[in-house]
Protein backbone atom coordinates (compact mmCIF):
# COMPACT_ATOMS: atom_id res chain seq x y z
CA UNK A 1 0.00 0.00 0.00
CA UNK A 2 2.82 2.48 0.83
CA UNK A 3 4.17 1.85 -3.25
CA UNK A 4 1.20 3.78 -3.82
CA UNK A 5 1.63 7.13 -2.27
CA UNK A 6 4.45 8.93 -3.63
CA UNK A 7 7.57 9.33 -0.95
CA UNK A 8 7.23 13.24 -0.65
CA UNK A 9 3.21 12.81 0.18
CA UNK A 10 4.62 10.20 3.12
CA UNK A 11 7.29 12.11 4.28
CA UNK A 12 4.99 15.25 4.59
CA UNK A 13 2.21 13.22 6.35
CA UNK A 14 4.99 12.21 9.08
CA UNK A 15 5.77 15.56 9.23
CA UNK A 16 2.36 16.71 10.06
CA UNK A 17 2.02 13.99 12.48
CA UNK A 18 4.51 14.57 14.31
CA UNK A 19 3.09 18.49 14.61
CA UNK A 20 0.54 17.33 15.84
CA UNK A 21 1.77 15.26 18.59
CA UNK A 22 4.02 17.99 19.51
CA UNK A 23 0.61 20.24 19.77
CA UNK A 24 -0.64 17.35 22.13
CA UNK A 25 2.25 17.50 24.06
CA UNK A 26 2.81 20.48 24.69
CA UNK A 27 -0.47 21.70 25.24
CA UNK A 28 -1.59 19.25 27.59
CA UNK A 29 1.38 20.73 29.79
CA UNK A 30 0.32 24.36 29.00
CA UNK A 31 -3.32 23.73 30.35
CA UNK A 32 -2.21 21.27 33.80
CA UNK A 33 0.58 24.21 34.30
CA UNK A 34 -1.93 26.88 34.31
CA UNK A 35 -2.04 28.80 37.21
CA UNK A 36 -5.40 28.32 38.78
CA UNK A 37 -5.94 31.32 40.24
CA UNK A 38 -4.53 33.76 37.09
CA UNK A 39 -6.74 31.79 35.06
CA UNK A 40 -9.96 32.29 37.02
CA UNK A 41 -9.33 36.49 37.52
CA UNK A 42 -8.54 36.66 33.97
CA UNK A 43 -11.65 34.30 32.96
CA UNK A 44 -13.20 37.14 35.39
CA UNK A 45 -12.30 40.11 33.13
CA UNK A 46 -13.49 38.97 30.15
CA UNK A 47 -10.27 36.65 28.21
CA UNK A 48 -11.96 34.60 26.28
CA UNK A 49 -9.08 32.22 25.92
CA UNK A 50 -9.29 31.92 29.68
CA UNK A 51 -12.97 31.03 29.90
CA UNK A 52 -12.68 28.24 27.48
CA UNK A 53 -9.20 27.26 29.59
CA UNK A 54 -10.90 27.36 32.42
CA UNK A 55 -14.30 25.40 31.24
CA UNK A 56 -12.26 22.41 29.56
CA UNK A 57 -9.80 22.39 33.19
CA UNK A 58 -13.41 22.12 34.98
CA UNK A 59 -13.62 18.20 33.67
CA UNK A 60 -9.97 17.78 33.74
CA UNK A 61 -10.85 13.57 32.67
CA UNK A 62 -12.41 14.81 29.67
CA UNK A 63 -9.92 16.77 28.49
CA UNK A 64 -7.02 14.63 29.28
CA UNK A 65 -8.71 11.87 27.55
CA UNK A 66 -8.94 13.98 24.88
CA UNK A 67 -5.24 14.87 23.98
CA UNK A 68 -3.88 11.29 24.78
CA UNK A 69 -6.52 9.65 22.23
CA UNK A 70 -5.03 12.49 19.86
CA UNK A 71 -1.07 12.39 20.84
CA UNK A 72 -1.60 8.39 20.79
CA UNK A 73 -3.18 8.04 17.39
CA UNK A 74 -0.87 10.61 16.17
CA UNK A 75 2.21 8.79 17.52
CA UNK A 76 0.81 5.24 16.68
CA UNK A 77 0.14 6.55 12.72
CA UNK A 78 3.65 8.14 12.89
CA UNK A 79 5.20 4.73 14.00
CA UNK A 80 3.84 2.64 11.60
CA UNK A 81 4.30 5.28 8.84
CA UNK A 82 8.37 5.26 9.77
CA UNK A 83 8.09 1.37 9.96
CA UNK A 84 6.91 1.49 6.18
CA UNK A 85 8.92 4.09 5.02
CA UNK A 86 12.11 2.52 6.64
CA UNK A 87 11.32 -1.15 5.68
CA UNK A 88 10.92 0.33 1.55
CA UNK A 89 14.34 2.71 2.03
CA UNK A 90 16.10 0.06 3.64
CA UNK A 91 15.03 -3.07 4.43
CA UNK A 92 15.20 -4.81 8.19
CA UNK A 93 18.53 -2.18 8.44
CA UNK A 94 16.66 0.95 7.54
CA UNK A 95 13.77 -0.42 9.81
CA UNK A 96 16.13 -0.88 12.81
CA UNK A 97 17.38 3.16 11.83
CA UNK A 98 13.83 4.75 11.46
CA UNK A 99 13.12 3.52 14.05
CA UNK A 100 16.13 5.11 16.30
CA UNK A 101 15.97 7.90 14.61
CA UNK A 102 12.21 8.19 15.91
CA UNK A 103 12.71 7.98 19.15
CA UNK A 104 15.52 10.72 18.77
CA UNK A 105 13.09 12.99 16.54
CA UNK A 106 10.13 12.00 19.58
CA UNK A 107 12.44 12.78 22.60
CA UNK A 108 13.40 15.83 21.24
CA UNK A 109 11.04 17.90 19.24
CA UNK A 110 7.74 16.26 20.15
CA UNK A 111 8.14 15.82 23.89
CA UNK A 112 10.63 17.75 25.32
CA UNK A 113 10.97 20.80 23.77
CA UNK A 114 7.59 21.70 23.31
CA UNK A 115 6.96 20.45 26.89
CA UNK A 116 9.65 22.62 28.64
CA UNK A 117 7.72 25.45 26.27
CA UNK A 118 4.88 25.11 27.47
CA UNK A 119 5.90 25.13 31.21
CA UNK A 120 7.79 28.14 30.96
CA UNK A 121 5.06 29.80 28.60
CA UNK A 122 1.62 28.19 29.43
CA UNK A 123 -0.66 31.31 29.12
CA UNK A 124 0.83 31.44 25.52
CA UNK A 125 0.46 27.81 24.53
CA UNK A 126 -2.59 27.10 26.66
CA UNK A 127 -5.08 29.89 25.38
CA UNK A 128 -4.79 29.32 21.58
CA UNK A 129 -5.00 25.39 22.20
CA UNK A 130 -8.42 25.78 24.22
CA UNK A 131 -9.95 27.17 20.85
CA UNK A 132 -8.71 24.27 19.17
CA UNK A 133 -9.91 21.46 22.47
CA UNK A 134 -13.26 22.98 22.54
CA UNK A 135 -14.75 21.98 19.72
CA UNK A 136 -13.00 18.63 19.16
CA UNK A 137 -14.12 17.27 22.59
CA UNK A 138 -18.02 17.87 21.23
CA UNK A 139 -16.76 15.98 17.70
CA UNK A 140 -15.05 13.29 19.72
CA UNK A 141 -17.00 13.26 23.16
CA UNK A 142 -18.45 9.49 22.55
CA UNK A 143 -14.97 8.06 22.26
CA UNK A 144 -14.01 10.18 24.92
CA UNK A 145 -16.72 9.24 27.30
CA UNK A 146 -16.10 5.46 26.31
CA UNK A 147 -12.22 6.31 27.32
CA UNK A 148 -12.29 7.82 30.75
CA UNK A 149 -15.55 4.92 31.62
CA UNK A 150 -13.01 2.27 30.99
CA UNK A 151 -10.32 4.53 33.00
CA UNK A 152 -12.53 5.66 36.10
CA UNK A 153 -13.52 1.66 36.34
CA UNK A 154 -9.87 0.65 36.84
CA UNK A 155 -8.77 3.43 39.37
CA UNK A 156 -12.62 2.50 40.82
CA UNK A 157 -10.90 -0.63 41.40
CA UNK A 158 -7.45 0.43 42.77
CA UNK A 159 -9.79 2.42 45.40
CA UNK A 160 -9.81 6.04 44.14
CA UNK A 161 -12.59 7.81 43.99
CA UNK A 162 -13.22 11.24 42.60
CA UNK A 163 -14.38 12.79 45.66
CA UNK A 164 -10.76 11.75 46.81
CA UNK A 165 -9.26 14.36 44.49
CA UNK A 166 -7.94 17.40 45.96
CA UNK A 167 -9.34 21.20 45.13
CA UNK A 168 -7.91 23.87 44.60
CA UNK A 169 -8.06 25.68 47.97
CA UNK A 170 -5.48 26.76 49.95
CA UNK A 171 -4.55 26.45 53.43
CA UNK A 172 -3.81 28.80 55.79
CA UNK A 173 0.09 28.35 55.57
CA UNK A 174 0.10 27.79 51.59
CA UNK A 175 -1.68 31.31 51.32
CA UNK A 176 1.27 32.64 53.68
CA UNK A 177 3.62 31.07 50.83
CA UNK A 178 1.94 32.34 48.51
CA UNK A 179 1.78 36.11 49.81
CA UNK A 180 5.82 35.52 50.70
CA UNK A 181 6.40 34.74 47.00
CA UNK A 182 4.49 37.54 45.69
CA UNK A 183 7.88 39.34 46.18
CA UNK A 184 7.86 42.82 44.58
CA UNK A 185 4.88 42.78 43.28
CA UNK A 186 3.20 43.50 46.41
CA UNK A 187 4.93 46.61 48.93
CA UNK A 188 6.45 45.26 52.31
CA UNK A 189 4.12 47.36 54.03
CA UNK A 190 0.94 45.12 52.34
CA UNK A 191 2.43 41.70 52.59
CA UNK A 192 3.11 42.26 56.71
CA UNK A 193 -1.03 43.90 56.57
CA UNK A 194 -2.11 40.21 54.59
CA UNK A 195 0.08 37.78 56.95
CA UNK A 196 -1.56 39.59 59.53
CA UNK A 197 -4.86 38.42 58.48
CA UNK A 198 -4.01 35.40 58.35
CA UNK A 199 -2.48 35.31 61.88
CA UNK A 200 -5.43 36.80 63.36
CA UNK A 201 -7.14 32.79 63.92
CA UNK A 202 -3.80 32.43 65.85
CA UNK A 203 -4.03 35.07 68.19
CA UNK A 204 -6.85 35.65 70.83
CA UNK A 205 -7.96 38.82 73.01
CA UNK A 206 -6.13 37.63 75.81
CA UNK A 207 -2.64 38.63 73.30
CA UNK A 208 -4.08 42.27 72.97
CA UNK A 209 -6.27 42.91 75.83
CA UNK A 210 -5.28 45.71 78.53
CA UNK A 211 -5.42 42.91 81.65
CA UNK A 212 -7.03 43.54 84.75
CA UNK A 213 -4.75 45.38 86.60
CA UNK A 214 -4.17 47.84 84.29
CA UNK A 215 -8.19 48.70 83.52
CA UNK A 216 -8.32 52.28 84.00
CA UNK A 217 -12.07 53.19 84.59
CA UNK A 218 -14.67 54.92 86.90
CA UNK A 219 -14.91 54.15 90.69
CA UNK A 220 -18.60 55.65 91.55
CA UNK A 221 -17.71 55.07 95.24
CA UNK A 222 -14.78 57.84 94.34
CA UNK A 223 -16.40 61.63 95.40
CA UNK A 224 -17.81 63.35 92.55
CA UNK A 225 -14.88 65.72 92.42
CA UNK A 226 -12.32 62.85 91.80
CA UNK A 227 -14.54 61.34 88.58
CA UNK A 228 -14.37 65.06 87.27
CA UNK A 229 -10.53 64.72 87.62
CA UNK A 230 -10.41 61.22 85.95
CA UNK A 231 -12.64 62.74 83.02
CA UNK A 232 -10.84 65.54 81.92
CA UNK A 233 -7.64 64.02 82.20
CA UNK A 234 -8.56 60.87 80.49
CA UNK A 235 -6.52 59.54 77.27
CA UNK A 236 -9.53 57.49 76.33
CA UNK A 237 -12.51 57.26 75.17
CA UNK A 238 -14.91 54.91 76.64
CA UNK A 239 -14.46 53.77 80.22
CA UNK A 240 -15.74 50.90 82.17
CA UNK A 241 -17.93 52.35 85.41
CA UNK A 242 -17.77 50.25 88.40
CA UNK A 243 -18.62 50.39 92.11
CA UNK A 244 -15.64 49.23 94.24
CA UNK A 245 -13.73 47.11 91.58
CA UNK A 246 -13.85 46.24 88.34
CA UNK A 247 -15.57 42.69 88.90
CA UNK A 248 -18.72 44.78 89.48
CA UNK A 249 -18.78 46.77 86.40
CA UNK A 250 -22.27 48.83 86.25
CA UNK A 251 -21.45 50.19 82.71
CA UNK A 252 -19.36 51.44 79.65
CA UNK A 253 -19.18 55.35 79.24
CA UNK A 254 -18.41 57.13 76.03
CA UNK A 255 -16.45 60.37 76.59
CA UNK A 256 -18.45 62.13 73.91
CA UNK A 257 -22.06 61.56 75.66
CA UNK A 258 -20.90 63.54 78.10
CA UNK A 259 -17.92 66.13 77.16
CA UNK A 260 -20.27 69.07 77.72
CA UNK A 261 -22.29 67.63 81.10
CA UNK A 262 -19.33 67.07 83.36
CA UNK A 263 -18.38 70.78 83.81
CA UNK A 264 -21.43 71.75 84.38
CA UNK A 265 -22.28 72.62 88.33
CA UNK A 266 -25.36 69.87 88.55
CA UNK A 267 -23.12 66.85 87.01
CA UNK A 268 -23.78 64.25 89.50
CA UNK A 269 -22.86 60.54 89.42
CA UNK A 270 -26.54 59.83 88.66
CA UNK A 271 -26.65 61.70 85.26
CA UNK A 272 -23.73 60.03 84.75
CA UNK A 273 -25.08 57.05 85.23
CA UNK A 274 -27.96 57.50 82.98
CA UNK A 275 -25.57 57.80 79.99
CA UNK A 276 -23.95 54.18 80.16
CA UNK A 277 -23.98 52.02 77.87
CA UNK A 278 -25.02 48.20 78.61
CA UNK A 279 -20.97 46.01 79.18
CA UNK A 280 -20.20 43.55 76.13
CA UNK A 281 -18.83 40.72 77.70
CA UNK A 282 -16.43 37.76 75.76
CA UNK A 283 -14.79 34.89 76.94
CA UNK A 284 -11.15 34.53 77.61
CA UNK A 285 -9.55 32.70 73.67
CA UNK A 286 -11.32 33.83 71.33
CA UNK A 287 -9.53 34.31 68.16
CA UNK A 288 -9.27 37.69 66.83
CA UNK A 289 -10.68 36.99 63.49
CA UNK A 290 -13.89 35.55 65.45
CA UNK A 291 -13.97 38.76 68.05
CA UNK A 292 -13.14 41.29 64.73
CA UNK A 293 -16.78 39.87 63.30
CA UNK A 294 -18.35 40.10 66.32
CA UNK A 295 -17.62 43.37 67.14
CA UNK A 296 -18.90 44.16 63.71
CA UNK A 297 -21.97 41.94 64.44
CA UNK A 298 -22.84 43.62 67.56
CA UNK A 299 -21.93 47.32 66.57
CA UNK A 300 -19.57 47.50 69.40
CA UNK A 301 -15.69 48.70 69.70
CA UNK A 302 -15.01 47.64 73.21
CA UNK A 303 -15.57 44.42 75.05
CA UNK A 304 -14.61 43.24 78.73
CA UNK A 305 -12.76 40.03 78.68
CA UNK A 306 -13.67 37.33 81.32
CA UNK A 307 -12.73 34.30 81.96
CA UNK A 308 -15.32 30.85 82.40
CA UNK A 309 -16.51 32.20 86.21
CA UNK A 310 -17.77 35.41 84.43
CA UNK A 311 -14.68 37.37 86.48
CA UNK A 312 -13.16 40.36 84.55
CA UNK A 313 -9.66 39.83 82.88
CA UNK A 314 -9.08 42.59 80.63
CA UNK A 315 -10.85 44.79 78.14
CA UNK A 316 -10.30 44.63 74.30
CA UNK A 317 -10.75 47.67 71.63
CA UNK A 318 -11.72 47.34 67.79
CA UNK A 319 -8.63 49.36 68.17
CA UNK A 320 -6.45 46.77 69.32
CA UNK A 321 -7.31 44.40 66.54
CA UNK A 322 -6.38 46.67 63.70
CA UNK A 323 -3.41 47.32 65.46
CA UNK A 324 -2.68 43.92 64.82
CA UNK A 325 -3.54 44.11 61.36
CA UNK A 326 -2.08 47.62 60.11
CA UNK A 327 0.83 48.12 63.10
CA UNK A 328 0.49 50.71 66.02
CA UNK A 329 -1.85 54.00 65.55
CA UNK A 330 0.41 55.64 67.77
CA UNK A 331 3.80 55.31 69.27
CA UNK A 332 4.64 56.15 72.72
CA UNK A 333 8.71 56.14 72.58
CA UNK A 334 8.25 56.42 76.35
CA UNK A 335 6.92 53.42 77.13
CA UNK A 336 9.11 51.83 75.10
CA UNK A 337 12.07 52.85 77.04
CA UNK A 338 10.19 51.91 80.31
CA UNK A 339 9.77 48.37 79.02
CA UNK A 340 12.80 47.36 77.32
CA UNK A 341 16.88 49.49 77.49
CA UNK A 342 19.67 48.42 76.13
CA UNK A 343 22.72 48.03 78.13
CA UNK A 344 25.28 46.20 75.65
CA UNK A 345 25.19 44.64 72.49
CA UNK A 346 23.35 41.78 73.49
CA UNK A 347 22.10 42.46 76.51
CA UNK A 348 19.02 44.36 77.69
CA UNK A 349 17.29 45.01 80.77
CA UNK A 350 13.25 44.14 80.30
CA UNK A 351 10.05 45.17 82.49
CA UNK A 352 8.63 42.13 83.99
CA UNK A 353 5.52 43.30 82.96
CA UNK A 354 6.20 43.74 78.82
CA UNK A 355 3.96 41.68 76.81
CA UNK A 356 5.82 38.94 75.40
CA UNK A 357 4.26 38.79 71.97
CA UNK A 358 4.97 43.04 71.67
CA UNK A 359 8.14 42.22 72.75
CA UNK A 360 8.72 39.62 69.87
CA UNK A 361 8.05 41.97 67.42
CA UNK A 362 9.68 44.96 68.94
CA UNK A 363 13.06 42.98 69.05
CA UNK A 364 12.47 40.04 66.68
CA UNK A 365 12.61 37.43 69.33
CA UNK A 366 11.30 34.16 69.47
CA UNK A 367 10.07 33.81 73.23
CA UNK A 368 6.93 31.33 73.57
CA UNK A 369 3.76 32.99 72.97
CA UNK A 370 1.52 29.85 73.73
CA UNK A 371 1.12 30.42 77.32
CA UNK A 372 1.79 33.07 79.75
CA UNK A 373 1.29 36.93 78.29
CA UNK A 374 4.25 38.67 80.42
CA UNK A 375 7.50 38.20 80.91
CA UNK A 376 7.47 37.72 84.55
CA UNK A 377 4.59 35.06 83.46
CA UNK A 378 6.84 33.28 81.30
CA UNK A 379 9.69 32.91 83.75
CA UNK A 380 7.35 32.19 86.54
CA UNK A 381 5.93 29.37 84.19
CA UNK A 382 9.36 28.00 83.48
CA UNK A 383 10.58 27.83 87.19
CA UNK A 384 7.57 26.84 88.76
CA UNK A 385 8.52 28.99 91.86
CA UNK A 386 8.31 32.87 92.50
CA UNK A 387 12.67 33.67 92.05
CA UNK A 388 14.87 35.41 93.28
CA UNK A 389 16.94 37.62 92.55
CA UNK A 390 20.12 36.85 90.43
CA UNK A 391 18.31 33.32 89.61
CA UNK A 392 19.36 32.65 86.21
CA UNK A 393 17.25 30.30 83.63
CA UNK A 394 16.96 29.79 79.52
CA UNK A 395 14.63 30.05 77.11
CA UNK A 396 14.93 29.28 73.45
CA UNK A 397 18.81 31.46 72.98
CA UNK A 398 17.69 33.67 75.73
CA UNK A 399 19.50 33.64 78.85
CA UNK A 400 17.95 35.40 81.28
CA UNK A 401 18.95 36.84 84.69
CA UNK A 402 16.68 37.82 87.31
CA UNK A 403 17.47 41.31 88.54
CA UNK A 404 14.38 42.50 91.17
CA UNK A 405 11.79 40.10 91.85
CA UNK A 406 9.02 40.89 94.61
CA UNK A 407 6.09 39.63 95.95
CA UNK A 408 4.11 37.55 93.47
CA UNK A 409 6.13 38.67 90.18
CA UNK A 410 9.17 39.59 88.57
CA UNK A 411 9.96 42.76 88.08
CA UNK A 412 13.49 43.46 86.11
CA UNK A 413 15.17 40.94 84.06
CA UNK A 414 17.84 41.28 82.07
CA UNK A 415 18.06 39.63 78.50
CA UNK A 416 21.45 38.06 77.25
CA UNK A 417 20.66 37.13 73.44
CA UNK A 418 22.85 34.77 71.50
CA UNK A 419 23.98 36.20 67.85
CA UNK A 420 23.04 39.07 65.59
CA UNK A 421 19.30 40.07 67.32
CA UNK A 422 17.83 43.30 65.97
CA UNK A 423 17.09 45.82 68.46
CA UNK A 424 14.78 47.63 69.49
CA UNK A 425 16.14 50.75 67.69
CA UNK A 426 16.64 48.01 64.41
Amino acid sequence: MGDDIPLAAQLSLLVILLLLSAFFSGSETALMSLNRYKLRHKAGEGHRGAQIAEKLLQRPDRLIGLILLGNNAAIISASSLVGVLSVQLGGELGFAIGTAALTLVVLIFVETAPKTLAALQPERVAFPAAYIYYPLLKIFYPLVWLTNIMANGVLWLLGLRKTDAEGYTLSREELRTVVYEAGARISGKYRQMLLSILDLEKVTVDDVMVPHNEIIGIDLDNDIQKIISLLRSSEHTRLPVYRDNIDNVQGILHLRKIANIFTQPDFTKDKLEELLEEPYFVPEGTPLSTQLMQFQRAHRRFALVVDEYGDIQGIVALEDILEEIVGEFTTDPAADEEDVIQETENSWLVNGMANIRELNKLMSWNLPTTGPKTVSGLIVEQLQTIPESGTDLRINKHRIEIIEARRNRVRLARFHVEGSQKNKNG
